[in-house]
């Protein structure tokens, strides 16, 4: 195995992963509705740790509950929170694993935001409705950027004294990051609008202030757009970011002392790019009537999900006919690589042993992270070891498991993988089995 390339340890400046498969950031809703965690929390990192990743990137972790994108995601907005993600980082250390925690802000892109945030409207850089949900919000005052800025390096500091290995930044999917740096979002015209300097002004304004807060010594990556792709549902959008916006926001992170990048895709969650694969219309319905009082426009998605089912699927798919769900975003992670020296993380749907060594090898990343295939073969760092290339039930990128994550848990939802639909279900249902929150040695 040392001479697999999926097996050498990545050494980052202040941090050393045992190998090159990373957990990427996935999780659904299976904490306390108030932003506590749960064990059920516990058992669904532990259960990868000991899968064989070299690392786990943490479910976005809300820095304020103004800024959660979903109810029943344990929040780091408090010190309170502390004790919980030291029990969540032992856990998964016991399986010589790495954790790191995803800082993360909503801004307009809020699901459901939950009663604690009823009456208020979501913060963003914008007081224009996203053109999809048509979720509202309000453009945020300086006042308002500065605490926003205060509560990330909080959160930082927490996430250090629960003895995490680092941190992310959620910088990139429609979250208030992108809101900010994205051409086709942010309409400001004081200094955090207009040039891409000025689009870039929020997220660096966090990056200094998180640094300031844990030291020089403890590891900070951030997640980021290659490419935007704002117009692939709707072409009369603006485009948004390019990849050479992109790759000046890589430079200037790389020169406020980001340890690593971690390349994604799309101006919005989910996207047609992001995860790449199906659209189950049918199954979207069934669960979207969730988020219907969230934004203006979420009728008519529901409306067309559920009675034009194939009209819906077509039209997301309409401009990603031609693109392959396994390292979808791997030639915009190997453009940024080529122009910065700090190391590159790239994800899209990996699960072809040849397919992430022939990134790694080729300059294209220097690690992947994993999400939908890692759910659905949660030992595949195990199989690449024992020789296998692929999983024998691999994930098809049904994002069956997509359309269940607002009103159910996460998980594999595809019932052919499985002998039964109970067995689906116990697998589903078996994190919330654990009820203590005592770290297993």
């Amino acid at each position: 195995m040392a001479a697999d390339v999926l097996f050498r340890p990545l050494a980052f400046r202040h941090l050393t992963v045992k190998n090159r498969l990373f957990r990427s950031s996935i999780s659904g809703r299976i904490d306390n509705y108030d932003g506590s965690g749960t064990p059920a929390r516990i058992a669904w990192e532990d259960r990868f740790a000991r899968g064989g990743v070299g690392a786990i990137i943490s479910a976005h972790v809300p820095v304020h509950i103004r800024g959660r994108i979903l109810p029943n995601y344990a929040t780091i907005d408090r010190d309170e929170r502390i004790a919980f993600w030291r029990l969540v980082t032992d856990r998964v250390h016991a399986s010589e694993c790495k954790f790191i925690l995803q800082l993360s802000h909503s801004g307009y892109q809020q699901d459901i935001g939950g009663v604690e945030n009823l009456g208020l409207t979501p913060l963003s850089s914008t007081s224009q409705r996203d053109f999809f949900h048509g979720f509202p919000t309000q453009a945020m005052t300086r006042a308002e950027i500065d605490e926003v800025v205060g509560q990330f390096a909080a959160g930082a500091r927490r996430a250090r004294l629960a003895g995490c290995d680092g941190i992310e930044l959620h910088a990139c999917n429609g979250y208030l990051f992108t809101q900010f740096l994205s051409s086709g979002i942010n309409d400001r015209e004081d200094e955090y609008g207009g040039s891409l300097e000025n689009r870039a002004r929020f997220l660096l304004d966090v990056v200094r202030a998180v640094r300031a807060e844990v030291g020089d010594d403890f590891h900070f990556q951030v997640k980021t757009n290659g490419v935007d792709y704002n117009n692939a549902l709707e072409p009369w959008q603006p485009a948004g970011n390019t990849i050479e916006e992109s790759i000046q926001v890589a430079k200037w992170l790389e020169a406020a002392e980001v340890d690593a990048l971690h390349v994604s895709t799309g101006s919005y969650f989910p996207h047609p790019r992001n995860p790449a694969g199906a659209f189950p219309a049918t199954m979207a319905a069934e669960n979207y009537d969730t988020m219907l009082s969230s934004g203006s426009l979420t009728l008519r998605n529901y409306l067309a999900f559920r009675f034009l089912p194939e009209a819906s699927s077509s039209v997301w798919l309409r401009t990603v006919t031609d693109v392959m769900p396994e390292g979808v975003s791997l030639e915009e992670a190997r453009a940024i690589k080529a122009n910065v020296s700090i190391p590159v993380l790239s994800t899209g749907g990996y699960q072809h042993a040849s397919v992430i060594r022939a990134a790694i090898e080729g300059g294209g990343c220097d690690a992947v992270t994993i999400a939908r295939p890692l759910m659905a073969n949660p030992d595949l760092p195990r199989m690449f070891a024992s020789g296998l290339n692929v999983a024998p039930k691999p994930c098809t990128y049904c994002n069956k498991c997509l359309m269940n994550v607002v009103e159910n848990p996460l998980g594999c939802y595809d019932e052919t993988r499985y002998e039964s639909r109970s067995a689906m279900m116990e697998e589903l249902m078996s994190f919330y089995q654990k009820s203590e929150f005592t770290p297993k040695r």
